[in-house]
């Protein structure tokens, strides 16, 4: 038995299976690939041969990054699907337009997602419409894809975007976070249920870190110094990837793995220690947290 002592937090070894789905003419099918992290992993992987299938609720900047993409593989290689992913019909007849044309499914980025609403008692009609996208959006999308990896002979990846939202549950926005909790939970229940086949089908929970996209509060057109690009967020993913972690927790400019990984425990140790509910917010706990942070990163 391997002992947490043992096992190094990264991975430095390529893993031969979750490697082998990241590879020239292969299939990846991406959801919200208009813009942001969806158009920088569709640009990534156009560049290492990939063929790639666009999915997004936003026809006009879906052909517009479906463009950039076939400038890169050639528009034989490049599928451009109009999907709302709340829609269950909708995912599956994207399902069926990539398998008619490519048959397979190498690498599958559910990242389909939508901001914020608020508070935990207001705006019912923004809890739905962000549990439709961010959770359901998810459920429909693996619940359709997952079934087809299975069979397949050659690798593939189902990578599903989650949030640090989702883990430490910072206050303010409470139906982001609570989608961004489910999203965590079914990815782990997935690779568990994944480890018990004989399949060659991995699944991976993407975290990305302060990611300039411009599509969220504080990403204005000029990169803020503390955020990284979402092309460095991809291609510290894809590495994850390839090296066979589950969670993929992205670091950025402002904040090292070193401190999301003292965040987590002390968030977690919330429950373990009957602290009041997100102490780390609580007036009593603000210098013990601090104190904390401090000896956990000397």
């Amino acid at each position: 038995m391997v002992s947490s002592r043992q096992r190094s937090p990264l991975r430095e070894v390529l893993d031969p299976v979750a490697a082998g789905a990241i590879a020239p003419n292969r299939v990846a099918v991406i959801t919200g690939a208009a813009s942001g992290i969806g158009r920088a992993a569709a640009l990534e992987l156009a560049q290492l041969g990939l063929k790639i299938a666009l999915a997004d609720i936003t026809a006009e900047q879906l052909e517009a990054v479906g463009r950039e993409v076939a400038a890169i593989v050639g528009p034989n290689n490049v599928l451009v699907v109009p999907t709302d992913v709340s829609d269950l019909q909708q995912v599956q007849a994207l399902k069926e337009k990539v398998m008619d044309t490519w048959g397979e499914v190498a690498v599958l980025l559910n990242n389909a997602g939508i901001g914020t609403v608020g508070g935990s008692y207001k705006n019912i009609e923004g809890w739905h419409k962000v549990f439709s996208v961010n959770l359901w959006g998810v459920v429909n999308v693996q619940h359709t894809f997952v079934p087809v990896m299975l069979s397949q002979e050659n690798p593939s990846a189902i990578i599903n975007t989650g949030s640090k939202q989702g883990i430490t549950n910072p206050p303010g926005n409470a139906a982001y976070n609570a989608t961004k909790a489910a999203v965590k939970s079914l990815t782990e229940s997935l690779a568990f249920e994944l480890r018990q086949k004989p399949t060659k089908l991995t699944a991976h929970l993407f975290v990305p870190g302060w990611t300039h996209t411009g599509l969220t509060k504080g990403n204005s057109a000029e990169k803020p110094p503390g955020a990284w690009t979402a092309t460095q967020t991809v291609l510290y993913m894809l590495e994850r990837v390839r090296a066979g972690d589950f969670y993929i927790l992205v670091p950025d400019n402002e904040t090292t793995r070193e401190l999301d990984q003292a965040r987590i425990r002390w968030a977690a140790e919330d429950l373990a220690e009957n602290r009041p509910a997100l102490s780390r917010w609580h007036p009593e706990f603000k210098s013990v947290f601090e104190e904390y942070i401090k000896e956990n990163l000397a």
